[in-house]
């Protein structure tokens, strides 16, 4: 199957990095690995739309972002979740839940 771009993603790339990060604190670049790795290389995450979409969710509190050393013994963020975010993985898995079956029914539907 093709990859698929972000852009065409744009409303569940912050839904993914919260779930991405809500297993523990991760960097920049193991967070879109790690969508990578589970969306089973379908999903392609670029730098452009990654540190916009962790920014945005720092500023409205839902990750915290601290310096550590990474694996590779470089200095890097590190962004966990927030109690707020916690919150807002919830609220936005639901929301996901019930917007993905609706379209469901729409596709399964259409030719009837």
């Amino acid at each position: 199957m093709k990859r698929l771009q972000t852009s065409l993603l744009q409303g569940t790339l912050d839904l993914m990095v919260l779930r991405v990060v809500s297993a523990g604190p991760r960097h920049g670049y193991d967070i879109a690995k790690r969508i990578e790795v589970l969306s089973r290389d379908i999903l392609s995450i670029g730098q452009g739309s990654l540190y916009p979409a962790l920014h945005r969710l720092e500023e409205r509190g839902f990750v915290k972002a601290t310096w550590k050393m990474s694996e590779t013994g470089r200095r890097a963020r590190f962004y966990a979740l927030t109690a707020a975010g916690k919150r807002e993985l919830t609220a936005s898995e639901d929301y996901w839940r019930a917007f993905s079956t609706a379209v469901e029914h729409v596709l399964k539907g259409a030719d009837a």
